[in-house]
């Protein structure tokens, strides 16, 4: 098992700020899983606008999270890097359900399982967490396709 720093990470993911929602991969096992951490800050940007009196962290966003350490695990299995010819993308989201807000301040650990892989799909079981609580949990399927 191996962890990532943020720098290796940029390696990896095309997104950037404020859209890059992975700031450490904890670990990870090429073809199996990975655990990465994002650090909830109130100075994340959705917060100005997402329930300002009570800041909670958009659901989209821990999924998009989520979708971020899958990219990051299937590209380390695959044994290559982000490249700009090539996007991952979303295919599907299953079973996705919301236990519990994740609030400012906040670590959010990000779960990733490969389930499988047929014909260039990726499927994912997901979780987030908080303090070990479940608060996310999803199915997620990928692909990648040339730009």
């Amino acid at each position: 098992m191996s962890s990532m720093n943020i720098h290796e990470i940029l390696k990896y993911l095309p997104h950037r700020y404020p859209l890059l929602l992975v700031d450490r991969v904890i670990s990870y096992e090429a073809g199996k899983d990975i655990v990465a951490l994002k650090n909830v800050s109130i100075n994340e940007p959705f917060f100005s606008g997402h329930f300002p009196h009570h800041p909670v962290m958009p659901g989209v966003l821990i999924v998009e999270a989520l979708a971020q350490a899958a990219a990051i695990l299937t590209l380390r299995t695959e044994n290559t890097t982000n490249k700009e010819d090539t996007v991952y993308y979303f295919v599907g989201i299953d079973g996705v359900r919301f236990k519990k807000p994740v609030m400012a301040g906040d670590q959010l650990i990000l779960k990733v399982s490969i389930q499988r892989k047929i014909k260039g799909l990726w499927k994912y079981s997901t979780r987030a967490e908080v303090d070990d609580q479940l608060v996310t949990e999803a199915q997620l399927m990928c692909t990648s396709r040339s730009v």
